[in-house]
């Protein structure tokens, strides 16, 4: 039986990811993306590399990042972050462990380094860390059903905020890590949710629902599921509006 599979019990859970994915499937048919897919998926790399900026206290909206020239080290590794992550979707379902690692040596590529500081990719956990980083990366590598590949995402990102195997842009690499996951599990293939824009537009409700995953309660792991749930509808409807500007 898949690990997750219990997880669709909790209250609400299973109505969420469904409510998601109806959204989802009903952005994917908008006519704009018969023949401008392409240019709503950049436009929406650009929303989503401006919301998870955000969540890291940056005051950037997609117009201001679609001007930016600047030389701050996280701005510059979260877009490299957000370029990198279609090439990568093949690599995550076989080797999640060193995706990770390449996701957060792209998100910290020019920060300053101090002697005795841990190096970027190199996760720093301790025995318990480690082992639940084996389970986070089983997870992705052998799905086991049919589950939602919603589910597996919310439990991937909630896993790594919690996690934090990187002292620095963690969570800048754990909702890279969802959107991965969303793809390779066929619900996302072009990148098209504008899923992190879906976790700002939530933020208080994201925060607080990360923290009660952490506590692994099930009402604690019932709130973060709900809570991704509904930004992922929340996303849908940030596309489906990038959609409707391009008509």
């Amino acid at each position: 039986m898949d690990p997750l599979a219990p997880l669709m019990e909790l209250s609400e859970v299973a109505d969420a990811l469904e409510n998601a994915r109806a959204t989802v499937e009903r952005m994917l048919w908008h006519k704009s993306l018969e023949d401008d897919a392409d240019d709503i998926a950049a436009e929406v790399a650009l929303a989503d590399t401006a919301a998870t900026l955000r969540l890291e206290g940056y005051d950037l909206d997609t117009d201001s990042l679609r001007a930016w020239d600047g030389e701050d080290a996280v701005v510059r590794g979260a877009i490299r972050v957000t370029e990198a992550l279609p090439g990568l979707v093949d690599v995550w379902k076989s080797s999640p462990r060193y995706v990770l690692a390449r996701l957060h040596m792209f998100a910290t590529s020019d920060f300053e380094v101090s002697q005795g500081s841990p190096q970027p990719g190199r996760p720093d956990l301790d025995a318990a860390g480690s082992a639940r980083m084996d389970a986070l990366c089983a997870l992705v590598s052998n799905p086991t059903s049919d589950l939602p590949p919603a589910l597996r995402a919310a439990v991937i990102h909630g896993e790594l905020l919690s996690l934090h195997p990187f002292p620095l842009s963690n969570d800048i690499v754990a909702r890279a890590a969802a959107k991965l996951t969303l793809a390779a599990q066929g619900m996302d293939p072009r990148f098209l949710i504008a899923l992190n824009a879906g976790h700002l537009e939530r933020e208080p409700e994201y925060v607080g629902s990360a923290k009660s995953f952490n506590t692994g309660t099930p009402d604690g792991v019932r709130s973060w599921l709900k809570h991704f749930g509904m930004a992922l509808e929340t996303g849908a409807g940030q596309t489906l509006k990038i959609c409707n500007e391009t008509e």
